[in-house]
């Protein structure tokens, strides 16, 4: 400013007209003559510039003292800057220092005149307070974003809600630190109509017990004078703005006011489709009024919020329906079953509305067995719960009836091709003996099932399958193969549904890898497992229907349990060998048999070897130590091949063939008996 303030002179000539009319709107005039310095300006523009006419001599400094330095240099640079591009105009908004301190906005804009060579002679212009006007266009601005802020909350709201699919979901978006900043509230209530009563299903804080002991709220009639329900009533938004207004009109909330620091409150009325659904109460600790844009954003949100809770009651009562209907058609109690413990889990999906198929059952069969269903009816809906219903009551007919599990199978692929359906279903069956830990299977295209060993070894024994039921007998092929496994006292089966290990998004072999891993790392109760697996893999919920079963076999009982060992091996677990070979060595050591431990584990694989694979299925171990009329180990390999064994004189380069040769040489006796379900091989070694 010192390079154009040079030079004025204050109140010299008469005022003009004009100058009289720029007088009464505020707007002090100056006249700058560049070529000599001289700085006229108007007794306005000293008013302007908060300085008297003795102030001001023409001195640069003497307006220098009422513009900070960067406010100077910044205007400064703005005539600078129209003087060296040829502009005819300049114009800028800058700060003053009152004589109290202040500071206050200012304007000022010029004319610059410039000569035939446009040479810039002399600047005209005015100066004028801008303190109002800025003041104006922030508040403005500010009501504008405040506009905007409100527009925003009331789309993300509406937006929140929208994803809100049930009733529990709708007030943990409105109760959150979010909701409650998007009302600009400090405290919320909601109360849903329950008949004639008006019942609190969210509160975001809860009064002292005294409080709650004193009068309770959480379920009023909708004829007291409360607020919420008088909201229900009228149909009419109420908006509060005093505490003293607050107590006098709802005196039994004087308590809960003065305990939780209530000042202000609107209370708003719920409905959709023209039907009262209940209402909204927002609390405020600092608000003393309720400008028409907070009002209309109170209103705006509490409809969609009525919109919002009215889908989510209909979803809740379908769910509701759907859930009972499908545990309906479950059994309603488990057999008891000798010889081990089994448990059972339904998980319905979170898609609410929807139906699934999945089911299990647990059938008490003759002599002391048990057969195990789990399966799934196609499709989401009440007709694949319906067939599901009828299929559950079909196995169970023919397994009552004493059929073979491939021919329950087969039966029940036919009872659902005859149904007037195009629905078909997997399905995994089992029979078990649990005294012999005999297991037959049948698998109508489900998945396979998983055994637990004693040692939380985690197998998937390979069980051969045929096409889902319906589908197979369409195509001619429901003559579905059984396979048959072992149960070892404290191993544990599993059969499931695809829902334990099917999730959106990800690849169903991670999701088997996680069910092996947790039935691996899970206690051995089957009560506790089966919460250990919903617990791990569910989580909150599962997005399909899922079904799972566990079936555990007991220790087998015996007068010397400790001098007798049974083991299973399957036909599809190579691990199975070494970990047979292990528990024996371990066995024979604390029966005194190290000294024979190589000659009886040499022995013991090659009768295991022989029986996995000669024969069609997997083998049992008896393994006992005997006393009289002396002590001997008495060792017994049982297959479900009828086929005897066949000496033979295998030549010098024969890979096979001296199994038996290696039996006779090592052992003090051997031979081989015939057994209702094949043949045993026994042999016994002298300590």
């Amino acid at each position: 400013m010192a390079d154009h303030y040079a030079s004025s002179t204050a109140g010299e000539g008469p005022p003009t007209a004009a100058d009289d009319r720029l007088a009464l709107n505020g707007l002090g005039s100056f006249d700058w003559d560049l070529d000599t310095g001289t700085y006229h300006l108007d007794e306005v523009g000293l008013q302007v510039f908060d300085l008297h006419a003795d102030e001001f001599d023409g001195r640069a400094t003497s307006l220098a003292v009422r513009v900070p330095p960067q406010e100077s240099e910044q205007l400064d640079a703005a005539v600078s800057r129209a003087l060296r591009d040829g502009e005819l105009t300049f114009a800028a908004y800058f700060r003053l220092i009152c004589r109290d301190g202040t500071q206050r906005w200012a304007h000022t804009q010029g004319r610059i005149l410039r000569d035939a060579q446009a040479h810039p002679y002399r600047i005209v212009g005015i100066v004028r307070n801008a303190e109002e006007e800025l003041a104006h266009a922030a508040g403005m601005r500010a009501l504008a974003a405040d506009r905007r802020r409100q527009t925003d909350s009331v789309r993300i709201t509406t937006d929140a809600l929208a994803r809100a699919m049930t009733v529990r979901n709708v007030t943990d978006v409105l109760t959150d630190s979010e909701g409650l900043r998007r009302f600009g509230a400090d405290g919320l209530a909601l109360g849903l109509t329950d008949g004639g009563m008006l019942r609190l299903v969210a509160v975001t804080q809860e009064p002292s017990p005294a409080l709650k002991a004193l009068d309770d709220l959480s379920l009023t009639s909708l004829d007291d004078q409360l607020p919420l329900a008088e909201a229900v009533q009228t149909q009419r938004p109420r908006f509060i703005s005093s505490e003293e207004e607050l107590t006098e009109r709802y005196p039994r909330l004087l308590p809960y006011a003065e305990h939780m620091g209530i000042r202000a409150a609107a209370f708003l009325p719920l409905a959709a489709q023209a039907r009262p659904i209940g209402a909204l109460g927002l609390y405020y600790r600092d608000r003393r009024r309720f400008s028409t844009e907070d009002r209309n954003i109170c209103i705006a949100l509490a409809s969609a919020v009525a919109q919002s809770l009215q889908r989510a009651m209909l979803f809740d009562q379908e769910r509701e329906f759907a859930t009972t209907l499908q545990t309906t058609m479950l059994p309603r109690r488990l057999p008891e079953i000798s010889g081990g413990s089994v448990t059972v889990r339904y998980r319905a999906g979170r898609s609410g509305r929807e139906i699934g198929g999945d089911w299990y059952d647990v059938i008490a069969l003759p002599r002391r067995r048990v057969a195990l269903v789990v399966g799934d009816v196609e499709g989401h809906d009440s007709h694949a719960a319906a067939i599901m219903g009828q299929l559950r009551i079909a196995l169970r007919a023919y397994s009552a009836e004493g059929h073979t599990p491939a021919t329950v199978m087969a039966r029940a692929s036919r009872f659902l091709a005859e149904l007037d359906t195009d629905r078909s279903a997997t399905c995994i069956y089992a029979e078990a003996d649990l005294e012999t830990g005999t297991l037959r299977l049948v698998r109508a295209g489900h998945l396979e099932p998983l055994l637990r060993h004693g040692r939380r070894r985690v197998s998937w024994p390979s069980v051969r399958g045929g096409l889902p039921l319906g589908v197979a007998t369409v195509f001619g092929q429901d003559e579905y193969p059984e396979t048959r496994l072992d149960l070892n006292p404290g191993d544990t089966l599993l059969l499931c549904t695809d829902g334990l290990v099917e999730h959106r998004g990800q690849d169903i072999s991670d999701g088997l890898d996680a069910l092996t891993e947790a039935v691996r790392s899970g206690p051995t109760d089957t009560e506790e497992l089966a919460d250990h697996l919903c617990t791990g893999l569910l989580g909150t919920g599962a997005e399909d229907d899922m079904a799972f079963l566990l079936l555990r076999r007991a220790a087998v009982p015996g007068i010397h349990p400790s001098r007798r060992m049974i083991q299973h091996i399957h036909q599809a677990d190579p691990e199975g060998l070494v970990e047979t070979r292990m528990m024996l060595r371990q066995a024979l050591a604390a029966w005194g048999a190290a000294g024979q431990s190589g000659d009886i584990e040499l022995v013991t694989d090659e009768l295991l070897t022989n029986a996995l694979v000669h024969t069609d299925g997997g083998a049992i171990l008896t393994v006992e130590l005997l006393t009289a009329p002396a002590r001997r180990i008495h060792l017994d390999v049982q297959d479900r091949s009828s086929a005897w064994p066949r000496r033979r004189k295998p030549g010098e380069t024969a890979t096979s063939g001296r199994g038996l040769l290696l039996v006779d040489a090592l052992a003090a006796d051997w031979g081989v008996e015939p057994r209702g379900t094949g043949k045993g091989i026994w042999c016994e070694f002298r300590l």
